[in-house]
């Protein structure tokens, strides 16, 4: 019993001490640990304004820029529409393909310029006696239109050869010659008058040489193709130092640039 009143007493004492220091306070936030969580809950006023500063610095960037982009493309839609509406109307003065020719093909049907306004012409003017030049430019040729008959975009390209030896090459003889070739290569011949001015309409030379003691003979002439547009204007030439794939690549941008005079 005088342990427990010990014990009792004891505790009483400690009790009283307790009471007599003050009570003990959380230590204070350090300032840069308040500052963060502020920021996490928000930013500062001064920072939101900054990012919407910025953003309308941005849409007004993006909208005079957007304006600027649509007058240059529509200057230079109105340049190139006037650029080629020169190079029609400088066409249109070209003393060159502006006939109507008059010709036989390898089928024995009569074809006339008419009967190609609409679609796009590789034009070769040669003779099937030949012994290389003409049947190398027609293998140009007819790979060239093979390579733009690939590409679906393209309208297609008839291909056209027309004799400078009407003596030799009837409609039999170029209906075996165009058979090496590509498979719409079309063929023309008539009389010597008719093929002498479907010549003279592409300002195209022909002379035969002297003929030899079994009649053969090589005719001299103008080594060029001609690309004709759907409305029957000459637009290009290529000699024979134009590869394959410079041919091909004029022609595709003759026919993605184009327009026709329905258009103008």
């Amino acid at each position: 019993m005088l342990l427990l009143r010990c014990i009792v007493g004891d505790l009483r004492v400690a009790g009283r001490l307790l009471r007599a220091f003050p009570p003990v306070s959380a230590p204070p936030r350090p300032p840069q640990l308040a500052q963060r969580r502020f920021l996490s809950r928000g930013g500062s006023p001064s920072a939101s304004s900054a990012r919407l500063k910025l953003r309308t610095r941005l849409a007004v960037t993006l909208l005079v820029g957007g304006g600027l982009l649509a007058a240059w493309r529509y200057v230079y839609a109105e340049k190139q529409q006037k650029l080629r509406q020169q190079r029609v109307e400088q066409l249109q003065k070209v003393a060159l393909g502006q006939g109507a020719f008059s010709l036989l093909d390898h089928h024995g049907c009569r074809r006339t310029k008419a009967d190609f306004l609409g679609s796009w012409v590789l034009l070769y003017f040669g003779f099937t006696h030949c012994p290389d030049i003409c049947p190398e430019e027609l293998e140009k040729l007819s790979a060239v239109v093979s390579a733009l008959d690939g590409d679906a975009s393209l309208a297609p390209v008839q291909p056209v050869f027309i004799t400078v030896d009407p003596e030799r090459d009837d409609v039999a003889a170029l209906a075996r010659y165009v058979a090496d070739f590509h498979p719409r290569l079309l063929a023309l011949t008539g009389t010597a008058e008719e093929v002498k001015a479907a010549g003279r309409d592409y300002r195209v030379y022909a002379s035969a040489g002297p003929r030899d003691e079994d009649g053969d003979y090589i005719v001299d002439h103008t080594v060029l193709i001609y690309l004709v547009s759907p409305d029957g204007l000459f637009l290009d030439y290529y000699n024979r130092t134009k590869s394959q794939d410079q041919i091909t690549d004029s022609v595709r941008k003759h026919i993605q640039t184009y327009v026709t005079l329905g258009t103008q």
